[in-house]
């Protein structure tokens, strides 16, 4: 059987600068709109920041390496930071809906 779905889910950890500089931290909400748009479309599945700030994490759905590679280089944050990308088997999250509204 041939598979269907051309997209794959990847795991991107970034290593971020361990001083943030002001022309680092000039760059974030450049970053947080880009982000946000991904998020909007689907391409971005979870966006997470380690408390220390050290690390961020993203799961992302693409067709290749090459294409998270292709996106990722486009962050405004990627000059001051190094990304390794793994491919995932899966990713699993819940999503809580807002209970339904009942008009009677």
């Amino acid at each position: 059987m041939e598979d269907i779905n051309i997209y794959h889910q990847f795991m991107v950890d970034i290593d971020l600068p361990e001083v943030m500089t002001p022309e680092f931290r000039s760059l974030i909400p450049t970053q947080r709109v880009m982000v946000n748009e991904l998020m909007n479309e689907g391409t971005i599945l979870s966006y997470t920041l380690s408390l220390d700030r050290a690390k961020l994490w993203i799961v992302m759905v693409a067709e290749s390496e090459e294409e998270v590679e292709e996106i990722i280089s486009d962050f405004p944050i990627m000059d001051y930071s190094f990304a390794a990308i793994y491919e995932l088997m899966f990713h699993e999250t819940i999503t809580r809906e807002l209970p339904r509204i009942s008009l009677n």
